[in-house]
Formats: structure tokens, C-alpha cells, sequence
């Protein structure tokens, strides 16, 4: 596992990534995790005491990385932008699981199992991790049928929130 304290920063203006918080992972500690690779790839380990599995660190075009931190894995941090946070980082080999309750559910409805299928492998761990984030028993069924729904009408996870958004508005 790899070692080190870096800042946590804020894209502003930067094309898709605009707002996002990421932390950096210099091309020289990316090549000790996972020597010669330049794409994407999967680490856990920790953020201070936090632990993480399954993340993507994704590449800048220089060698560089960054990973991401949404808002719960801020919040667990209890940091924002301009904090320092210790990273302990290694290649999380384990194969992602997708949820199984929502699996079930998808087997229930041939056209969304369809379309899901369909999507990238990255795209259908969006709708996984958003269920798997859920913190009540509620909000993980509210979930599930919500995503269910969205696949049978063939919309993908970012065209699922944005209609949520705008029914909650």
C-alpha cells in the first residue's frame, strides 16, 4: 500500500469535471500502485481513517490521476477543498458486484434488463452505487423502483436524475 498526504482541491472551470473535488495522484505514485498503466483503474485502501474499495482513479493525460470525492465520501471525511488528507491507496482487484436486490428487480422487467445491459460497464455501476448508498431500508427501495423505471424507458443514470430533479422542483 501506498502512502501520502496530499490537498484536496476543486476543478472550476474544467470542461465535464467542472465543480468536481478531487484529490491528485501524481503519475509517480499511480506507477508504484499499478506500474505502466495510463487508464483507468480501480483502488482501495483509506482516506485518513475512512476506508474506500472499488474507486476509480482516473487519468489527467500526463500520467497524473485524480480521485474523486463526492459529497458522502466528503461528508465521512468530515473535509473540503483545501484540506490536507492522508491517502493510503493500493489496486483494488476484486471484480465489482452490482446490487443484487436491484438485479432481482431487473430480472422482474425484461425491457429495462434489456436496456441496462446495454450500457457500459461503468454506467451500470452508476445505478448500482447510487442504490448501494442508500441509507435507509426506504430510500434503497425508493431507489430500485426509481431506477427500474428510468431503464424501462430506456434513460441512462445522469438522464434519470436530472427528470427526478425536475420533479422535485
Amino acid at each position: 500500500m501506498i502512502g501520502f498526504f496530499t490537498t484536496i482541491l476543486k476543478f472550476d472551470n474544467h470542461g465535464e469535471k467542472s465543480g468536481w473535488t478531487y484529490i491528485a495522484v501524481p503519475a509517480a505514485i499511480a506507477t508504484q500502485i499499478k506500474p505502466g498503466n495510463k487508464i483507468s483503474f480501480r483502488v482501495k485502501g483509506k482516506l485518513d481513517s475512512h476506508f474506500i474499495r472499488q474507486t476509480a482513479l482516473l487519468p489527467m493525460g500526463d500520467g497524473d490521476f485524480i480521485l474523486p470525492l463526492n459529497a458522502a465520501l466528503r461528508k465521512a471525511l468530515a473535509k473540503n477543498r483545501g484540506a490536507e488528507v492522508l491517502v493510503q491507496l493500493e489496486e483494488d482487484k476484486e471484480p465489482y458486484t452490482l446490487n443484487q436486490h436491484f438485479m432481482e428487480c431487473l430480472e422482474d422487467e425484461p425491457p429495462a434488463l434489456e436496456f441496462f445491459n446495454t450500457l457500459a460497464p461503468s454506467h451500470q455501476r452508476y445505478f448500482s452505487k447510487w442504490i448501494d448508498a442508500a441509507k435507509t431500508p426506504q430510500t434503497l427501495t425508493k431507489r430500485i423502483a426509481m431506477a427500474v423505471t428510468a431503464l424501462s424507458k430506456k434513460m441512462n443514470y445522469g438522464e434519470m436524475i436530472r427528470s427526478s430533479k425536475k420533479i422535485t422542483e
